[in-house]
């Protein structure tokens, strides 16, 4: 299977695919600075809740590195920790007071998506155990950081083997936001599933909206497919509708960022539409995600906290005004489709039906 390197722990540093370049630019970011991953993260330069999950879990070695490291050396590498050496004043209480306050400033960078702070509750729950020694803790922080990125991971590859079953040869699939492997440790979810029919030997075309405002679909969806030889063609939102009318469609899957426990979805604007219009020529819509994207402590979507972006976002494309300036702007970066228009839930646990529970 093709993993795409999305974020990874490096030498004392996260370092992460640029995909506010792509597709015009393949560029690896280094990040060694919270205030840093925390742009990198409200910029976009990192996206996908799963894979915010695994940059959030990362965040907390940064944050270590940041505070006690130096130039010449570093803690944490992607499969080792050095600490057989470290300074006087970082003692567990001084590593807990800087972690939990970094572990804060990442939780706050993007509200919706729940595999953040998912990642990070993790993380928090070992720096909150009984340490007496501070190389322990920090090794176990690192172990803890590792599993979720493996995890991750692991998850993505059942996500596709399980909706991979759904398609048959030939299929034609349609698409919002971008669901591969950018978004996520390395593999994908709703791009997931696609990729393991295709390696299973299934011909499937990928129908990309272009998802605006930020055009996640058509510059990140289309060079995934591209890159794997898989068929993909470009639409704007405005004509998914009529593509589904004219039968062409033999299902739609997307990803999510946060799925309440009676099976509301929160994903990236446009998804609510798209799924509208699904359930009027009836085409099944699927919505795929890693089981951490359910949070069972909201009993419906009414209570997902929808993150709302910058204006310019609506009003200019890369520095190039497309309204007025006067013009107000209406830009949530997602919207919350009602479970009643999901077909089903492709997991890593199985393709579900809600309401979910422990």
């Amino acid at each position: 299977m093709n993993v795409l390197p999305t974020v990874v722990f490096n030498k004392g540093a996260v370092e992460l695919i640029d995909q506010t370049r792509l597709p015009i630019e393949y560029r690896i970011l280094r990040v060694k600075t919270i205030a840093d991953l925390c742009e990198a993260i409200q910029s976009l330069r990192i996206r996908g809740a799963p894979a915010l999950g695994v940059a959030g879990a990362y965040g907390l070695l940064l944050a270590f590195e940041e505070k006690w490291g130096k130039s010449d050396s570093y803690y944490f590498d992607e499969g080792s920790a050095n600490l057989d050496t470290l300074p006087a004043d970082a003692t567990v209480e001084n590593i807990r007071g800087a972690l939990a306050e970094a572990a804060e400033r990442l939780r706050g960078t993007r509200p919706t998506a729940v595999n953040l702070g998912w990642a990070i509750d993790r993380m928090k729950r070992v720096l909150s155990g009984s340490w007496s020694d501070p190389a322990d803790l920090l090794r176990a922080l690192h172990r803890e950081a590792r599993a979720v990125h493996e995890e991750d991971l692991a998850m993505s590859f059942a996500i596709g083997r399980a909706g991979a079953a759904l398609l048959k040869d030939g299929d034609s699939v349609l698409t919002h936001c971008n669901t591969g492997g950018l978004a996520t440790s390395g593999y994908g979810t709703a791009l997931g599933v696609v990729f393991s029919a295709v390696e299973s030997g299934k011909r499937i075309h990928v129908y990309a909206d272009e998802t605006r405002p930020l055009l996640q679909g058509s510059r990140l969806n289309t060079w995934e497919c591209i890159g794997r030889g898989i068929p993909v063609t470009v639409l704007c939102d405005g004509a998914a509708a009529s593509l589904l009318n004219e039968g062409k469609i033999a299902c739609a899957i997307v990803g999510a960022d946060r799925i309440a426990a009676n099976g509301d979805t929160a994903n990236k604007i446009g998804t609510l539409h798209l799924a509208i219009a699904a359930a009027m020529y009836r085409v099944p819509f699927y919505v795929a995600a890693p089981s951490s994207t359910i949070d069972l402590s909201l009993r419906s979507g009414a209570a997902i906290p929808i993150e709302q972006r910058s204006a310019d976002e609506v009003r200019k494309f890369r520095g190039l005004t497309v309204a007025p300036d006067e013009a107000q702007a209406y830009n949530p970066s997602f919207d919350v489709t009602p479970y009643d228009l999901i077909t089903a839930f492709i997991t890593e646990k199985g393709v579900l039906q809600p309401p979910f529970t422990e």
